[in-house]
């Protein structure tokens, strides 16, 4: 089964999160098992954030949810543009963790389709995906640099906002 559309779940920000689960307690949990997580790396380059003096961010100016592998695939392209030309010399790091459990009520379609279905009786859905709620003003991604250098910075984080929902503002933070 193919994945579905963004614009399917990205409006879910604004609604409550059930997304219980747990480790000790499972008969605690709304969510009896986890989606994997495409999400790689929280954390690429090198270092610590104290060791660089120049910090961008890429700001989310509107509430959205996003998919975990929108955020991975938005953190692999600023590395794919940033490791040729600075290797070892940038951090960057991923401000929000997909802890969203995103649901679907999976429909059957095609023939003879409309007598196996129960519509949407018990339409809870089953647990598919994993996303990360993104507010206004947040920043999903946080870039270290040695050097300031504003041109690389602010391609290779309008090149990530290419790849999630919504739009998007780099700002220099110090």
């Amino acid at each position: 089964m193919a994945l579905r559309p963004a614009r399917t779940i990205r409006n879910r920000a604004y609604k409550q999160a059930w997304t219980r689960w747990s480790r000790k307690n499972m008969s605690k949990s709304y969510v009896k098992a986890l989606p994997h997580m495409d999400l790689r790396q929280i954390m690429n380059g090198t270092g610590k954030p104290e060791d660089y003096s120049v910090e961008y961010a890429l700001i989310a100016q509107e509430t959205f949810l996003h998919r975990d592998n929108a955020i991975e695939a938005a953190r692999q392209s600023i590395v794919k543009y940033l490791e040729p030309k600075i290797p070892g010399k940038f951090l960057l790091l991923v401000r929000k963790y997909p802890h969203v459990v995103i649901r679907e009520n999976r429909m059957l379609a095609g023939a003879g389709a409309d007598r196996i279905q129960k519509g949407m009786r018990r339409s809870f859905g089953k647990p598919v995906d994993r996303g990360a709620t993104v507010k206004r003003n947040e920043p999903i991604f946080s870039l270290y640099l040695a050097s300031d250098d504003p041109k690389m910075a602010h391609e290779a984080l309008r090149k990530a906002a290419r790849k999630l929902s919504g739009s998007w503002k780099v700002v220099r933070i110090k």
